[in-house]
């Protein structure tokens, strides 16, 4: 039987594929990081966790290939973590990358890349969804067609480090953006 942490670990990577190992300890956010790597260290002891990329990723499948969009969603999601409950994030439907629950609001985190303005047309807004749209460049939101659903933008920007700064820009500010 595996303790709640490891079921959570286990459960995360099968749900969105390889994440780094930065990211999986800090969603284990009850646990001091010595704590979740010793936890990490005992699931690939017992061969349900897998280095990949040399041990950056870890992976329940020692093939799986980490999925861009979805290590970037789930930085912005961990801007949140300490407000969402364990399993209360999950992959979304197509063109989100991720769907989480804070304060009984649903958010879902869409990532674009330069050129993919036009995926936002296919978001189905629900009542009470807000968006999160995570984008290369603050710029390029002036160019992107806005759901009729609150939206904020992120910009996710490793500066050469392992773990990256996660910016958040409202609507209103990024109208004034050059």
């Amino acid at each position: 039987m595996l303790l709640q942490e490891e079921q959570y670990i286990i459960h995360w990577l099968t749900e969105y594929g390889a994440l780094t190992k930065t990211q999986v300890v800090r969603m284990l956010k009850d646990k001091p990081p010595q704590t979740a790597e010793k936890i990490i260290r005992g699931l690939k002891r017992d061969v349900l966790l897998y280095d990949i990329s040399g041990g950056y990723y870890l992976g329940v499948d020692p093939m799986c290939q980490p999925d861009p969009r979805m290590i970037l969603a789930v930085w912005v999601l961990l801007q949140f973590i300490d407000k969402v409950e364990p399993m209360a994030h999950y992959p979304a439907v197509y063109p989100s990358q991720l769907f989480f629950l804070k304060e009984n609001v649903g958010y879902e985190i869409v990532v674009l890349y330069d050129g993919e303005q036009n995926l936002l047309k296919l978001l189905q807004p629900q009542e009470d969804m807000k968006y999160i749209v995570a984008v290369p460049r603050i710029n390029m939101v002036s160019t992107v067609r806005l759901p009729n659903a609150p939206c904020l933008f992120a910009t996710v920007d490793f500066c050469g480090q392992d773990e990256p700064e996660v910016r958040f820009y409202s609507e209103e500010a990024t109208e004034h953006e050059g």
